[in-house]
Parts: structure tokens; sequence; C-alpha cells
């Protein structure tokens, strides 16, 4: 499965925020790499590269590439709904994303692996697809083997997040997609309104 895998407080500091969560180097230098870093005079952006970096945000945000983001917007455009809210909603559900959220592993990439690995299970059936969309009542949990990895039980005890959205219980080890988050219960900083503007030149 293809994926990002290159220097990612790089790519933080490109966009002045922690999207891969918590980053001790980017915290230490949180301003633009390159050279000059932080003394670098940068000029103002024109409305395209405004655009374009929101794009890349999101996808380096939820780890998904060019062609499969592409086609949820597609899918965004046709359903009913706000099309940007109804993208980041696509991205919300994804399997990989649930389990970020549900706390299994403390990033993305992590609860990614752990998908392709086939510690979890959706409605009692392994599923290794990390892109799996959920839906609204769909139970996720970890599979009865995998129960006892130290990488679930580390993140889990270090968890704190709850969102509205999503319940979790921590004695089985397995949460329900309650419902498709609204755009206010999802907390990440990205303007959906300059990428819907940006595919639809």
């Amino acid at each position: 499965m293809a994926r990002y895998t290159g220097p990612k407080t790089k790519i933080a500091r490109k966009f002045g925020e922690a999207i891969f969560g918590d980053d001790k180097a980017f915290e230490k230098r949180n301003y633009p790499p390159g050279q000059h870093g932080n003394n670098r005079r940068r000029g103002k952006k024109s409305e395209y590269a405004i655009q374009l970096m929101e794009k890349q945000k999101a996808k380096y945000t939820y780890g998904i590439l060019e062609k499969q983001f592409r086609n949820m917007f597609k899918k965004a455009t046709s359903a009913p709904g706000i099309t940007g809210e109804v993208l980041l909603q696509l991205c919300e559900s994804r399997l990989d994303n649930v389990a970020y959220r549900m706390g299994l592993s403390p990033s993305r990439s992590g609860a990614r692996q752990l998908v392709s690995h086939r510690h979890i299970t959706v409605n009692g059936e392994i599923v290794n697809i990390p892109s799996y969309q959920l839906q609204a009542g769909d139970v996720v949990a970890v599979r009865e083997k995998s129960k006892s990895l130290e990488a679930i039980q580390s993140s889990l005890a270090n968890s704190s997040s709850v969102y509205e959205w999503i319940t979790w219980n921590n004695d089985t080890k397995q949460g329900t997609y309650v419902s498709i988050p609204e755009r206010v219960q999802i907390p990440e900083n990205i303007n959906e309104q300059n990428i819907v503007e940006l595919y639809s030149k």
C-alpha cells in the first residue's frame, strides 16, 4: 500500500503545524525548513499556492495520496451536503483514522499499520484495509489475539482525547463509530473550502 514515508518534521515545519501529532523536533524548530529558515523573507502567496498548500496539508494529515484523495473529492461532490465538509467527513470515516481517534495508536500512520497487520476488526470481522469507510453504528475492536500488544496498551494508557461521535470501552477493547462527525466536531485545522476551489478550477 502506497503511503508517504518521508521526513515528517520537515513537512510539519512547512505548514507551521505538528500535523502528524506530537513532535519534539518540530517544537524546537517550528519555522519553515531551508537554509535560511526563520530569517527568510517570504513573498505573499498566490491564491493558487494557498489552495494547493491546504490540499497538501489535508493529504499529509490523513495520510492519503493524490489519486485516492481526488477520488474522495469526486465522491464528496456527488453526495448531498457541503462538498468540503463531506470531504473531511470521508477522511474521518476511514478505519485507520477512527482507530487513531479511539486511541489505539498515537499517530495515524501507526493506526494504519495496526489495520494492515490485521489487528483490528469491524463488526467482528478482520478488516485490513486502512481506507475502509465506516458507517454509523459500526463496531471497531482490537482482535482478541492482539489485545495484549504493548503498542496498543501503551497508546490507550496515554490517550485522553474524547470525541462525541465515537465511544470506547477500554475493558473490552472495542468502540462504536456512533455517527458521522459534524464539521465543528473535527479538530483538524484545515480550510476545506480552499481545497474545493482548487479542484473546481
